[in-house]
């Protein structure tokens, strides 16, 4: 039976990287909210950044229902930053009768700190896509991260 996999970490933990690995292995469908904003819409979406990326999510919900219900897994690459949102997540699916499972990717701070600068000179370079992270935003994305419960995941990375 095809289930909802979530992935659960700060910017720039692993989440993609992991996600194109569960990708590989299962044969799934990735469902990025990153990747609808910056091949949709670019990187300049002002102060309607906040306002598209519920839009977004609210589109991918209903996907991810859609491609499971066709028999494929799907892997959800964006944050969950908040418990509340994982909450929803879980309560959706489960209305729906679908199957899902939250993996919290973790990594301690030194390692995230050079993630980000690996990832930002990519970015500069031309060599990717992503948002370019300074250290505002960092910090913005820190504040709003909540550590998830151990109750709260399925598999700890």
């Amino acid at each position: 039976m095809a289930k909802i996999i979530m992935t659960c970490g700060r910017i720039c933990s692993g989440k993609s990287t992991y996600a194109r690995k569960l990708k590989d292995e299962l044969g799934g469908v990735i469902l990025s909210i990153d990747e609808l904003m910056l091949d949709i819409l670019g990187g300049e979406t002002g102060d309607k950044h906040d306002e598209y990326v519920m839009r977004t999510q609210k589109y991918l919900y209903k996907k991810s229902a859609e491609i499971v219900s066709a028999g494929t897994d799907v892997i959800l690459d964006w944050g969950f930053w908040k418990k509340s949102e994982r909450d929803f997540a879980r309560e959706f699916y489960r209305k729906h009768g679908i199957i899902c499972e939250f993996h919290y990717i973790t990594v301690d701070d030194d390692e995230w700190k050079s993630r980000i600068e690996k990832r930002n000179a990519e970015v500069q370079n031309g060599r990717s896509d992503a948002y370019f992270i300074d250290d505002g935003l960092a910090a913005k994305f820190e504040e709003l991260f909540e550590v998830p419960a151990p109750t709260e995941m399925d598999i700890l990375i």
